[in-house]
């Protein structure tokens, strides 16, 4: 018996995720493991205008080979798109013109919510949070679009 092969246009391409939580003064960022299976907290990039943003994003792309990109795409709670996932969608569509790689929105609701309640479990005082929310934030972004993503 042989097993049918895989549909190209839906294979999952090989190698890392690259995960963002996209704010107007930082981005969080993550990457997955090779497998696709784990997600790990970056770095924080202070944002500066669109060509440095992206030059220090393709420079982590090249350094993790990531094959493709995920960017939390900030809903309001009622799941209506309002002006930040407007924003989401601009940044998204100049990434994937930027890099040629397949980017996706992931909903986002309550995920800074989250990582603040994680880094408070963990006992980090609100400055020491500073910079670790958006971190968190895009890890948990990568996760959330790795397991509804899993083979």
């Amino acid at each position: 018996m042989s097993l049918p092969s895989a549909d190209p246009s839906t294979a999952k391409p090989a190698g890392r995720v690259l995960g963002l939580d996209v704010g107007s003064k930082r981005i969080g960022v993550a990457v997955s493991d090779l497998l696709g299976i784990t997600a790990q907290g970056l770095e924080t990039l202070q944002r500066q205008n669109k060509r440095l943003d992206f030059e220090k994003l393709a420079k982590l792309i090249r350094e993790y080979k990531i094959a493709q990109i995920v960017v939390g795409y900030p809903l309001r709670m009622s799941g209506e798109v309002g002006t930040q996932a407007q924003k989401a969608q601009k940044f998204a569509e100049l990434l994937r013109a930027e890099t040629g790689l397949p980017v996706h929105l992931v909903d986002e609701r309550l995920t800074s919510w989250e990582a603040n309640q994680l880094l408070d479990e963990a006992g980090l005082s609100r400055l020491e949070r500073k910079g670790k929310v958006d971190k968190m934030a895009a890890v948990l972004i990568l996760q959330a679009w790795m397991g509804k993503n899993s083979f």
